[in-house]
């Protein structure tokens, strides 16, 4: 079997199926009555197994991990996006997963694949600083955290996107509640009735205090506040199933980054024993070095910020976002200077 053809062919295609993967998620959202989520969910799905291959065909040919390149390292992103795309989307029933993550994993593969320089796309034998088992834990968890990483912030971004960046907090990300609130308030549906009564008001720190009755009995409770008004404006401008939605995607992106997390902790501390083997010490402040401990800290500050602070909606959804940009210094942007101990094999 002829595996490099195999190769140009599995790269291709698995552009192909995500270009087209993308229109479909778009035109179902754009035209919601259209039921094109299970056709979203195949190509996704189809795709990650071509990139897979593609990968394993790699392997075998070159005889290492296929992590030793800008080529491969991108199909490996892609691998992982699209990985935890089916698992966010099979989470959530939610075709919007797509239309966040689906043109960034084809933009990855397209970049890849037909702007790449074709002697950038061949195996070649790696460098002696390369050839080590920490290659594959290392930098294979790396890309795993990256990709986590991004497909959580895209969904923080869906969020902004659906909310219209509102101050749409919601309760039932990190609190274990459910039921979205604005400014602190719970909103109900107009004639949705509660067995208790229940006031609800807004702390400082814009966790909700939920007061009822022993009665049993069903009334209601006006406060009148300035803020409170502000809030069923709000709530107005948005409709229940926007809110909905938008808790689903803030769950969900605070689970996908909980988990990219972790990893992005292993693969840093994986790196600085490899670096003590490779150079003799652990940290050296390379460029890549300090990237990845600013892309710590940022999803750190997230995490200490809907854990322990109680942050909801639009704040931590922003600090989300602006992960997405510093994952992608982290990832392509130090790599552009062509300095540091992480150049080689890239683009210099």
């Amino acid at each position: 079997m002829n595996l490099v053809a195999l190769q140009n062919w599995l790269d291709n295609a698995s552009f192909a199926i995500l270009f087209v993967t993308m229109l479909v998620y778009w035109g179902g959202a754009a035209f919601p009555n259209l039921p094109v989520t299970a056709v979203g969910t195949a190509g996704m799905a189809i795709a990650n197994l071509c990139i897979a291959t593609l990968l394993g065909a790699r392997w075998l040919e070159a005889g290492y991990f296929p992590l030793s390149n800008l080529y491969e390292s991108l199909f490996f992103l892609a691998w992982g996006m699209t990985t935890i795309h089916l698992v966010a989307e099979n989470t959530s029933r939610s075709r919007l997963v797509g239309v966040a993550t689906a043109p960034v994993a084809m933009g990855i593969t397209a970049f890849a694949t037909l702007t790449l320089p074709s002697e950038m796309q061949v195996a070649e034998p790696l460098v002696p600083a390369l050839k080590s088992n920490w290659l594959m834990m290392h930098v294979s968890v790396m890309m795993l955290s990256y990709a986590a990483l991004m497909v959580g912030s895209l969904l923080a971004i869906a969020f902004l996107v659906v909310t219209r960046g509102q101050d749409i907090q919601l309760q039932g990300s990190s609190l274990g509640t459910g039921g979205y609130r604005t400014n602190g308030y719970r909103l109900h549906k107009v004639g949705e009735s509660v067995s208790s009564t229940q006031a609800v008001a807004a702390d400082n720190n814009g966790v909700t205090r939920v007061e009822s009755n022993s009665n049993g009995k069903t009334a209601v409770l006006d406060v009148v506040t300035v803020s409170q008004s502000q809030a069923v404006a709000t709530a107005e401008s948005l409709s229940l199933q926007r809110l909905s939605l938008a808790e689903i995607l803030d769950n969900i992106s605070y689970r996908i980054i909980g988990l990219g997390f972790p990893l992005l902790t292993i693969g840093i501390i994986a790196g600085a024993v490899w670096a003590n083997e490779a150079w003799g010490s652990y940290w050296s402040w390379d460029p890549k070095e300090t990237w990845a401990l600013i892309t710590w800290l940022v999803f750190a500050a997230y995490l200490h910020a809907r854990i322990t602070r109680g942050w909801q909606g639009r704040r931590p959804a922003i600090l989300a976002a602006s992960g997405f940009v510093v994952v992608w210094i982290c990832y392509l942007g130090v790599n552009l200077l062509g300095k540091g101990l992480h150049s080689y094999g890239w683009f210099f």
